[in-house]
């Protein structure tokens, strides 16, 4: 965060990579997620007499050179933009406040915001811009030691739901917390507590992991939905299945604290294989399963970080391992990169809020 004398306040929030156990986050499974240092994010709050949100010259573009320019644009980026986010986080968090008898004082502010996050890539632009906001209310208000940890994300998903953004917790979980996030969302403990069991692991258990994306990707944020109600139907296929991928976290987090890379690779494969035995190739687009097979060809683990968009790697055999990958992907036309991860970014303020549980 960055604050200066006229009391201007800037957050971030990082782009973030589900590794294991994805998509179980919404269905009372387990994940493993981390923070990615790639991309991010940022909000600026400025006090003002006004309150007023500000629309990103790109992301919120209203000036269209024809009628054909408008629908072109709404047609590959979709009715985009940060500034709903932003006005659903204000009246989430007005409302959260109001319910749990926390004074706001009566000042204004100036909310802008910018991202560098490859758009509908699964990597959690949305959330990033909504957590970052998050952030910046807390501060503007000085009410950061009353809203617990835990809660946040739970804030920034119920802002989400109301512009009908279908997700789990996981990815606000990770960058709310930053750094490497083990999750558990049983029923039993989400019912008790409102929110699931967070864990923050140390980073330095991750091998080197790579990212690949496609600049052209198809939306994902449509993937979940017949699984869904399937699940709620009651079919055994998915059920098992389901819980197979819950389980693989659990298996990860071991994997990861022994420096078990074979079993690391293996898990991250059967993550992939089981979402595409419950969503079948239509759902997942033939671009997705593309990014994850070019990685496969040259003997790396891969799978999705979200729902579509983009790909998590590892490399067992190492640097010339990563290089013939590297090259596969600039045949195939895919981005191909390290992955930078972001230590967590919880301070002394947020630690004392969280639930000893």
């Amino acid at each position: 965060m960055a604050t200066d004398k006229g009391g201007v306040i800037e957050h971030r929030a990082y782009a973030r990579v589900g590794f294991l156990g994805n998509p179980s986050d919404v269905y009372n499974g387990r994940t493993i997620s981390f923070s990615l240092g790639n991309f991010w994010a940022s909000v600026r709050l400025e006090p003002s007499e006004n309150l007023s949100i500000l629309p990103h010259p790109v992301h919120d573009l209203v000036q269209f050179d024809s009628l054909p320019h408008l629908v072109s644009r709404l047609q590959s980026d979709g009715y985009y933009g940060g500034v709903r986010l932003l006005m659903a986080i204000c009246r989430i968090f007005h409302n959260y406040c109001k319910d749990n008898g926390i004074h706001l004082h009566d000042g204004n502010f100036k909310l802008s915001y910018d991202t560098n996050i490859p758009r509908q890539t699964g990597l959690s632009g949305s959330s990033a811009i909504v957590c970052a906001a998050l952030s910046c209310l807390l501060d503007f208000y000085q009410v950061r030691h009353l809203i617990k940890v835990e809660v946040r994300p739970n804030l920034i998903l119920e802002a989400e739901k109301e512009l009908g953004i279908v997700a789990g917790l996981q990815d606000r979980v990770a960058q709310v917390y930053g750094g490497l996030v083990y999750m558990d969302f049983n029923k039993k403990y989400m019912d008790e507590f409102g929110h699931g069991d967070y864990i923050l692991m140390d980073i330095d258990l991750l091998p080197p992991l790579y990212l690949i994306y496609a600049e052209n990707p198809s939306d994902s944020g449509k993937v979940h939905s017949t699984v869904r109600q399937r699940w709620l139907n009651g079919e055994k296929f998915i059920i098992s299945s389901m819980e197979e991928v819950a389980k693989i976290a659990l298996e990860g987090r071991a994997a990861l604290i022994e420096k078990d890379n074979e079993k690391l690779a293996s898990l991250m494969n059967r993550n992939f294989d089981l979402r595409r035995q419950m969503f079948g190739d239509d759902a997942l687009g033939d671009v997705n399963i593309e990014m994850v097979e070019v990685a496969r060809q040259v003997g790396a683990a891969s799978k999705f970080t979200g729902s579509g968009g983009a790909v998590v790697v590892f490399c067992p055999q190492g640097p010339s391992q990563a290089k013939l990958l590297e090259d596969a992907c600039k045949t195939a036309g895919f981005v191909f990169m390290p992955i930078k991860v972001m230590p967590p970014f919880l301070n002394e303020i947020d630690l004392k809020t969280m639930s000893t549980t």
